[in-house]
């Protein structure tokens, strides 16, 4: 019975010898395929440094400079509305005419009773001048003389009474008539001929002026100090002042450039933000009041910097890294330090040389066989045709390419979708 159990052990101990000299080559297998396998081909890039200019963007909406309210300043029937609606007006021109007979008569009976204050105040004058010479001579009492001279007065303050009636109701007559206050452009009239209109209740219509067309969007703080760091201060060109550039909806940019001129005198301590605003020319009426449109500023401009295209960057819990060919063509994992964002690149503060190479394609290649030697390709830019980085190395390239399946061939680069205008990457954008 004791001889199972050792039997058992012995057989154990034999499976056990045989699994582990089994599992010792294939420690060193995934070496030895990175020593035996050909270079794998990979776009790079030589960085340099070069001048980069990094644009702010802001998410802004269109508003007129004056927006007007018509209201009647009269109760009336609304007769008839002379210009149609969203029709360009200039100021003083005829807009909506209110029904203007009851103001006409209003007017005539006040001249009518203006007149009869008028010839109250003759006959009063009269009788003043007579008793005048007849007090002297003892034939009127003083009483009488002085009542005279009261009545001349009270006569002549209903006189003044009447002509401050006479103009209210010229005022009201001419109320009826509503003239535009300005120039721009109607919107949609809000009543019809034959509505009744109450005064300074019933908004009839609204009118926008259109030129300039101003935009207004918010900064915060330490974008606001950033930005007027790098405006030029009291310049008279307004090449320099007119900095902000329009982009529409369509993604289009518009044509004329705007120039700031308000940001607002307090800091919402809400949001840590300020209102600004930028005036644009519009001369052709293509912006609308109420429009979103993205504003475009330079706001960094560095004389000498290194940037990467953005596809060369994997970011990580917010670690940026690049891989970098080193002179043995062994791809390195490199961390970079770049918060800026310039077009589709990346703006490098930290981390990278001029004359170093930075992998732009082939990513997944080196990640998954990281010890692997690579054949580095040069691309010019990002979309031309890939040339041998080192010289001697053209005939290895067009072997390498012949045994290379055509989808994995080092051709023609389809270009990049053309960029944005460039931005500052924010990492605290909420």
């Amino acid at each position: 019975m004791n001889g199972l159990p050792r039997a058992r052990a012995g057989w154990l101990s034999i499976f056990f010898l045989v699994v582990a000299f089994a599992a010792l080559p294939t420690g060193c297998s995934r070496q030895q395929e990175a020593a035996q396998a050909p270079p794998i081909e990979v776009g790079v890039i030589k960085v340099a440094t070069a001048p980069v200019t990094v644009y702010e963007e802001y998410v802004a909406q269109t508003q007129a400079p004056d927006t007007i309210e018509l209201r009647a300043q009269v109760t009336g029937l609304l007769q008839r509305q002379v210009v149609a609606d969203g029709a360009r007006v200039s100021k003083g021109e005829l807009l909506y005419q209110i029904d203007p007979r009851p103001f006409q008569v209003e007017l005539e009976r006040a001249n009518a009773n203006l007149a009869q204050a008028q010839a109250a105040l003759t006959n009063a004058q009269q009788t003043l001048d007579r008793y005048r010479e007849l007090v002297g001579q003892g034939f009127v009492s003083k009483q009488a003389y002085q009542d005279a001279v009261a009545q001349q007065r009270q006569a002549a303050a209903a006189v003044a009474a009447e002509r401050a009636r006479v103009r209210e109701a010229r005022i009201n007559r001419g109320y009826t008539d509503i003239h535009a206050p300005a120039d721009g452009y109607l919107s949609q009239s809000q009543v019809r001929p034959g509505a009744l209109i109450t005064a300074q209740q019933t908004l009839l219509n609204t009118l926008y002026s259109s030129d300039p067309m101003y935009v207004y969007f918010t900064v915060s703080e330490e974008k606001l100090l950033a930005l007027q760091k790098s405006m030029p201060a009291g310049s008279a060109n307004d090449m320099e002042r007119e900095r902000f550039r329009l982009y529409l909806t369509d993604g289009t940019e518009y044509r004329f450039r705007g120039a700031l001129d308000f940001v607002d005198s307090a800091v919402d301590e809400r949001t840590g933000t300020l209102r600004a605003r930028v005036s644009v020319p519009n001369p052709d009426r293509m912006l609308r009041p109420g429009m979103f449109v993205r504003l475009s500023v330079p706001a960094l401009s560095a004389g000498s910097a290194i940037t990467v295209p953005q596809k060369a960057v994997t970011e990580l819990q917010g670690l940026k890294t690049v891989y970098v060919v080193g002179p043995d063509n062994k791809p390195q994992a490199r961390q970079i330090v770049a918060d800026t964002r310039a077009g589709s690149g990346w703006v490098v503060e930290k981390g990278l040389a001029p004359g170093e190479l930075v992998v732009v394609e082939g990513l997944p290649k080196i990640q998954l066989m990281p010890d692997a030697t690579v054949k580095p390709v040069m691309v010019a830019g990002t979309d031309t045709q890939p040339q041998p980085a080192q010289e001697g190395e053209a005939d290895d390239a067009q072997a390498s390419a012949a045994a290379t399946p055509p989808e994995d061939r080092g051709g023609t680069r389809a270009p990049p979708p053309p960029s944005q205008p460039p931005q500052r990457a924010r990492a605290n954008a909420g």
